[in-house]
């Protein structure tokens, strides 16, 4: 399968291409040139297959340079340290699932597309004898994921950019704890947004990026999009009947635009999906965009620290990739809405904001850090689950838009012990660690501070980097 360029300037490429490539040439982000589609024949057959298996069925619809056998052992390999069941699916009421996404090695949803991320770029960087590093930005669980996935490949070196004071201490633990040479973590001062706009500009830049083997492990990188499209298949198919047509909605914890993206893609390919159900903190811009049509980042200054910091995103890189479905495909167009942002600082698609849900299926809610507390609350007194801030914010804007006969699944982001302040805070509980995560949270840190200075960064990969 081709894959292009959300900007048109790039010649179509395998997925192995873009895996490597990260950003394209032009600036733009890499889409399948088409959408590969599933009947309900192929889902019924779905129902049988363990997670992995499943994953190289969905994965082997975007990898079809990869020859089937070894992307069934990389997905094996990748969801081995799972257990078993991988993604399990929790009611929480009569109204709302959970899809339990927080049970790899971090704890995160992250791992599940980073882990496979890991063992297909190893694969691929072998097959090429050639080296990547990668360099990426985190608001938190990104990061963690990534060098977890990636610590001690000898054709990868990591340099993940995180703000400085805005990750909680067991995010900053799971990161700045590893002492593998491979794994340079940055501190910068500023917000998600300004180490995010570093990555842009060094991706931007074509010969240093090619000088220095720069790739992606941030959503921008397409494996990691499709990889995360598994789990909407898998959700669907324990949550409805053998021979049935149910569709499903699923809310989605929001902040970079990539999980839900995965599920616009699964929609997109034929999986009965009714709505998308974007769930957004204070750093409420995608709320604004879906219920306006008009997207109008924050700056760095407005951007708050809020209690679920994963999510504390104004500018959305993945956005762009609806932005281009949205326009028909037509490139020129989504240039011209960046064009706008950049001399305006917003965009205006409200003509066409109808579209979002009629067409789509998208919608969208706000919830507030007294938001999350209740719900924290009213879930543990209810079930006895203990979720996290983030899954909160999901659950309290789901119950926004519960249906009928509809299932509503939410999409789990983390376990609740990576935000014990926020937990204790709502529920008055202290949560139990074990020695394992007490050891990491009491380990050595090692991490390199440094302004938001592009410059420094620059020398910083020079000096480090895998050549």
């Amino acid at each position: 399968m081709p894959f292009i360029s959300t900007r048109g300037g790039m010649q179509p490429q395998s997925f192995s291409e873009t895996l490597l490539e990260g950003l394209a040439p032009d600036g733009g982000l890499a889409v399948p040139d088409v959408m590969p589609e599933v009947d309900g024949e192929t889902l019924e057959r779905w129902r049988a297959l363990t997670y992995p298996q499943l994953a190289t069925e969905v994965l082997g619809l975007f990898a079809t340079d990869i020859p089937r056998e070894d992307l069934a052992r990389m997905t094996a390999a990748a969801y081995a340290d799972f257990p078993d069941g991988v993604v399990p699916l929790r009611r929480v009421d009569d109204d709302l699932t959970l899809v339990g996404l927080s049970e790899g090695p971090t704890l995160a949803f992250k791992d599940m597309a980073m882990q496979f991320l890991g063992q297909v770029l190893e694969y691929t960087l072998e097959r090429q004898g050639s080296v990547l590093n990668i360099l990426g930005a985190t608001s938190g669980d990104t990061g963690s994921a990534a060098e977890h996935a990636l610590r001690g490949k000898e054709r990868v070196a990591v340099f993940m950019l995180s703000p400085q004071g805005r990750m909680s201490a067991f995010q900053r633990a799971q990161m700045f704890s590893l002492d593998d040479a491979n794994v340079h973590n940055i501190a910068v001062e500023g917000v998600f947004d300004d180490c995010q706009n570093l990555v842009k500009k060094l991706a931007g830049d074509l010969d240093f990026k090619r000088a220095q083997h720069l790739g992606a492990v941030n959503s921008i990188n397409l494996a990691r999009i499709t990889a995360q499209t598994v789990y909407y298949f898998w959700a669907w198919l324990r949550a409805t009947d053998a021979g049935g047509w149910t569709e499903v909605s699923f809310t989605v914890p929001s902040g970079n635009f990539g999980n839900i993206l995965s599920g616009f893609f699964a929609k997109q390919m034929g999986l009965p999906i009714r709505r998308l159900v974007l769930a957004a903190n204070e750093n409420n811009v995608l709320d604004e965009f879906f219920r306006t049509g008009v997207y109008r980042p924050r700056s760095a200054a407005q951007t708050l620290a809020t209690s679920s910091p994963s999510m504390d995103i104004s500018k959305a890189s993945n956005l762009e990739r609806f932005i281009f479905e949205l326009v028909d495909r037509d490139p020129a167009r989504v240039v011209g809405a960046w064009d706008d942002l950049e001399a305006q600082g917003f965009f205006d698609f409200s003509a066409e904001q109808p579209r979002f849900t009629e067409e789509f299926g998208i919608v969208s809610g706000t919830s507030t850090h007294e938001d999350r507390l209740a719900t924290i609350r009213d879930v543990y007194e209810a079930s006895g689950e203990v979720i996290d801030p983030h899954t909160a914010d999901g659950v309290k804007v789901a119950r926004e838009y519960v249906e009928p006969g509809v299932p509503m699944l939410v999409l789990e982001t983390a376990k609740p012990e990576k935000f014990a302040e926020t937990i204790h805070e709502a529920i008055g509980v202290e949560l139990a660690y074990a020695p394992e995560l007490r050891a990491m949270l009491d380990a050595p840190q090692r991490v390199t501070e440094m302004p938001d200075d592009e410059h420094a960064l620059r020398a910083f990969i020079e000096e480090n980097a895998l050549h």
